[in-house]
């Protein structure tokens, strides 16, 4: 199958000739004829899989036949909502990149910068808005937009939008749209309040499945390191070092973690930027930048402000702590493996971990290969502890007592908040708490010396001298 017959029109076909591509991928060849032809559509897509172009592509062709002459202000025809500004960015890029040989205009808003040129584009008229929920009901409030004219509304990554506690500007916002329109929910996972959504946003759905739902690509080659918590810094600079990895994807559960890490794998002689919601957004496009330029080794980042990372060819992302939802696992490691690529994803786990880890397996429905890197081996005797999700919020040594286990819902933009579980912590015995160890079938043994034998053993605070092996 080729773009020509899909049904678009020939400066749609030209723009993507000119992006170098010729075959549509399964998401963008059942989307687009879907889209085109009317009728909500309910999507189930992992990232990296093409679902960009397969909304923004239909969504160009069915503006441009009936883009009738404007008497007066533009108004706004389509709206794509996103839950972050990195997502957003690369949305609008793709809807300008396949848009360039078309008559319709498009912008995107967002907060983190001022919002006077966005009120400036908007009154000048624009057909696609792309937008925050948070900034779009600012603009709205400041009546530098109206939504009563919106032909189709798209939910990008809206399941990230619940997690993000969005649910009540998305409701505001739909109040604001006529009645009859198009409705495109695109979601990589189906959790339950995301299927709530679409019972009462979608009418009688096509639903466009290009893989088993909550599941991860193919590609991605996935593997457990079991390592104790004061030792993972050390462990993650060991396996950048011995690989020679050059561009690394890191993810960790806190802003404060990202920027501690950030600050540790520097003084390892690793180039390291940080990436989260406490961040300028000039410092955030900067590292990202700097991170696709191949000017910095390793972006930490919190899973908020990771959704827009888009490299086609990212070789390896890294869970330095393992998330507490089992399906930012899934979106953590869609980071790479994208484009028909291959990919890596690893995790380092510590003992207080083992409950996300089975949490993550079950949703999955596999077993991850545990690897046990010589030298780093668990220490047996080490119990549990509690794990900080922010100030406010604890998770006890059971990994999940009450409702600390779960989703945060109510974190809305502003961060970690919660309360700190009510339910006692079990103290878990040393052999419950240790997992299946495997021999690492490549490796003999690991250097004691910095670039010789075994890496000497830190406390999570230590900031010594950088490592041999990691200067490379």
């Amino acid at each position: 199958m080729s773009f020509d017959s899909l049904g678009l029109r020939a400066e749609l076909l030209r723009a993507i000739a000119d992006e170098g591509y010729s075959t549509p991928t399964p998401i963008q060849s059942q989307a687009i004829p879907a889209v085109i032809k009317g009728g909500d559509i309910l999507a189930a897509a992992q990232t990296g899989t093409g679902k960009t172009a397969g909304f923004t592509l239909p969504l160009l062709e069915k503006l441009s036949q009936n883009n009738k002459p404007v008497n007066g202000r533009r108004p706004v025809r389509a709206l794509i909502l996103t839950p972050t500004r990195e997502l957003a960015a690369q949305v609008f890029e793709s809807v300008r990149t396949y848009g360039k040989y078309l008559p319709l205009r498009s912008t995107v808003v967002f907060g983190g910068v001022s919002i006077n040129p966005q009120m400036m584009k908007l009154r000048g008229g624009v057909d696609i808005l792309v937008a925050t929920p948070g900034r779009l009901l600012d603009l709205v409030q400041q009546n530098a937009v109206k939504l009563n004219e919106i032909e189709v509304l798209v939910l990008d990554e809206a399941d990230r939008m619940l997690d993000m506690g969005f649910i009540h500007d998305i409701k505001k916002v739909l109040a604001l749209l006529p009645q009859k329109r198009q409705n495109l929910l695109f979601s990589a996972t189906f959790s339950d309040e995301i299927k709530a959504l679409a019972d009462k946003l979608l009418n009688h759905p096509t639903l466009i499945e290009v893989a088993r739902r909550n599941t991860a690509s193919e590609r991605v080659t996935q593997r457990v390191h079991p390592v104790d918590r004061h030792r993972k810094r050390e462990l993650l600079s060991y396996l950048i070092g011995r690989g020679q990895w050059h561009q690394v994807l890191v993810f960790t559960r806190t802003k404060h973690g990202a920027n501690r890490l950030t600050e540790q794998l520097i003084e390892d002689g690793i180039s390291a930027a940080a990436i989260h919601g406490n961040k300028s957004q000039g410092a955030r496009t900067k590292a990202l930048e700097d991170f696709k330029r191949n000017a910095i080794r390793v972006l930490v980042a919190t899973d908020i402000a990771a959704r827009g990372i888009d490299i086609d060819q990212l070789p390896h992302v890294v869970n330095y702590e393992l998330p507490n939802v089992p399906e930012d696992y899934v979106h953590r490691i869609g980071r790479t493996g994208r484009a028909e690529r291959e990919g890596e994803a690893i995790s380092l786990v510590c003992v207080d971990e083992h409950k996300f880890l089975r949490d993550i397996e079950k949703l999955i429905k596999r077993d991850i290969d545990q690897v046990v890197i010589p030298g780093f081996e668990p220490d047996p005797t080490i119990k549990a502890e509690p794990i900080k999700l922010g100030r406010n919020m604890t998770i006890g040594r059971n990994n999940g007592g009450g409702n600390n286990g779960g989703r945060n819902r109510n974190n809305n933009r502003s961060g970690n908040n919660g309360a700190k579980s009510s339910q006692a912590p079990r103290k878990p015995s040393a052999a419950n708490n240790q997992p299946k160890r495997t021999a690492n079938p490549g490796s003999s043994s690991a250097p004691k010396k910095p670039g010789a034998g075994t890496p000497k053993r830190a406390h999570s605070e230590h900031r010594g001298k950088a490592p041999a092996y990691a200067k490379r």
